[in-house]
């Protein structure tokens, strides 16, 4: 018997450090980079060297594969030797038995599951010793990452390997779920993430809403477009909207204690045109740039389409934005669990995405064309029609425009 210590003693040991070998692949794998990387850069050693061996991922996964087969094979022989000793001929039917449920529970399922739970902690703890057996094994190593480029090179596999958007917005659902943001940061940065893919036409204010006086308005008739609007800039036209040849800033026309002496002319700024197809990104940009605050969309035939101010793009990245003048109103408004009122200038994506039905093919941008779209007239108040689970009423409708509707939702999908 005591022959058999130092095998059973071999034996544990190599258990262990299949365990180690297993938690620690498992730790690496799943651990937190951006937990990892506070943790160096506020000091902790062991943190910036789990952090210098996750960045070098496929030499650590090398000598832990290593590491992990020469322990398992010794386990296995030593364990048929002793197993054999002890039983004869059977002895190795037993030891493949024995050794597989030991190194199965004690060497991969338990230290895998605890390293799952504490990647970091397990990560930290780990990364001295693999450390240096990476050293050790480093003509291994070696040779391995060569065979690797050979392969790689059969394959033709790139190595190249970016987050698209969608996988990144995933991401920040999970960050968001796991509570290390909370919902409004989780917003913000997802707002971030999507800004580049919005243009102009996607935020503009539309032509019908603008605020716009003639060059040739008396100075009273352009102080009671500022009174009336409240806005501190008013676009400036020739002969009509579409010719929109100067801005006109509150400061410049208000001077003292009354009105400038100067005519509109030589008060208002040259304006900045953009296509509707510019990306919001560039178009911030160039207001910036040019200290502007206020860009004129236009068509394909050049007339004017809207405009995109400063503050609507601003807006794309941290939600409304209210002044003291505006009135703080819902788009949507929820009347019962069943019954909702909608602007008409709601975007139609913005309601799919709010009852969470696929969307539509459209041609409108706004749920107001839509439905005239889908009722393939200008429809008159009170007027209602019925599409999938929805059954819409028209509220308010003016200048063949429609302002408000009564969408009801069926109770089975409601509720």
């Amino acid at each position: 018997m005591p022959n058999l210590v130092p095998s059973i003693i071999a034996m544990l040991f190599c258990i262990v450090m299949s365990a180690y070998f297993s938690a620690t692949e498992t730790a690496f794998s799943s651990l937190n980079k951006t937990r990892i990387k506070v943790l160096a850069e506020n000091g902790d050693r062991r943190a910036q060297l789990a952090y210098r061996l996750s960045e070098n991922y496929d030499k650590l996964i090398s000598t832990i594969l290593i590491g992990n087969n020469i322990v398992n094979i010794a386990v296995a022989a030593i364990g048929t030797l002793l197993f054999v000793e002890l039983y004869g001929e059977v002895g190795a039917t037993i030891s493949t038995v024995v050794v597989t449920i030991a190194v199965l529970i004690f060497g991969e399922i338990t230290p895998k599951s605890i390293a799952k739970d504490f990647p970091e902690k397990f990560a930290m703890f780990s990364a001295p010793l693999i450390n240096l057996l990476i050293w050790i094994l480093t003509p291994l190593n070696f040779l391995f990452s060569m065979w690797k480029k050979l392969i790689s090179r059969m394959l033709k596999t790139s190595e190249e390997s970016k987050m698209s958007q969608e996988e990144l917005l995933l991401l920040l659902d999970e960050v968001q779920q796991e509570g290390s943001i909370n919902e409004d940061e989780g917003e913000l940065l997802k707002n971030a993430v999507e800004f580049g893919d919005l243009e102009a036409q996607d935020i503009l204010t539309h032509r019908v809403d603008l605020e716009a006086v003639s060059i040739k308005a008396t100075k009273e008739e352009v102080a009671e477009a500022f009174t009336q609007s409240h806005f501190s800039r008013l676009l400036v036209y020739e002969e009509n909207i579409d010719k929109i040849v100067g801005v006109i800033h509150q400061k410049d026309f208000y001077v003292g204690s009354g009105i400038t002496s100067k005519s509109i002319p030589e008060i208002m700024t040259e304006p900045i045109f953009v296509l509707s197809t510019e990306k919001i990104n560039d178009l911030l940009k160039l207001l910036q740039s040019h200290k502007s605050h206020i860009a004129v969309v236009i068509d394909e035939y050049g007339g004017t389409q809207g405009i995109v101010t400063m503050e609507d793009i601003l807006e794309e990245l941290v939600g409304e934005i209210w002044d003291e003048h505006d009135t703080v109103e819902e788009p949507i408004r929820k009347l019962d669990a069943h019954a909702f009122v909608i602007d008409g200038d709601v975007t139609f994506d913005d309601f799919c995405s709010y009852f969470d039905v696929k969307e539509d093919e459209a041609d409108s941008v706004s749920f107001g064309g839509w439905i005239m779209e889908k009722m393939g007239k200008i429809p008159e108040q009170g007027e209602s029609f019925a599409y999938g689970d929805f059954t819409f009423n028209i509220e308010q409708i003016s200048d063949n425009r429609i302002h408000k509707v009564r969408v009801t939702q069926s109770a089975s999908v409601s509720g």
